[in-house]
């Protein structure tokens, strides 16, 4: 299986959160599974970090990568196709980096990792 970690669940995973189901994180766990990070979650981070919305142990541009590495998570880049299907999308969600990740997710064939149930609402494959 091929994941697609949402923001959220990236942050949680950096200090082993209790809100995690028990379910996500084996799927995380599962060697056999590839895990992906989109860029689109970094632009998040680092555009809430620098409101000082998101406090971060180091800077984005440092803290991003080095935990990506430390939990063996690839980065997904943002390609055309994947900003494409934004039109297909039915206005259910407003954010507009949840509503990137589900477009990456569907146009991948990647399945994404969420506690959001308003993602759930999405033809996208979700795991919790």
């Amino acid at each position: 299986m091929k994941l697609l970690l949402d923001t959220a669940v990236f942050l949680w995973l950096s200090y082993d959160a209790p809100e995690i189901s028990e379910k996500a994180r084996d799927a995380f766990q599962d060697p056999s599974h590839d895990v992906f990070l989109s860029v689109v979650s970094a632009w998040e981070i680092g555009v809430k970090s620098q409101l000082g919305k998101l406090p971060l142990p180091t800077p984005a541009e440092v803290f991003v990568p080095s935990l990506r590495e430390q939990l063996s998570v690839a980065s997904l880049p943002l390609d055309e196709p994947s900003t494409l299907q934004l039109a297909k999308l039915p206005p259910l969600h407003r954010d507009p980096f949840d509503r990137m990740l589900i477009c990456q997710a569907i146009e991948h064939g990647l399945t994404l990792l969420t506690p959001d149930h308003q993602l759930r609402q999405y033809p996208v494959r979700t795991l919790w």
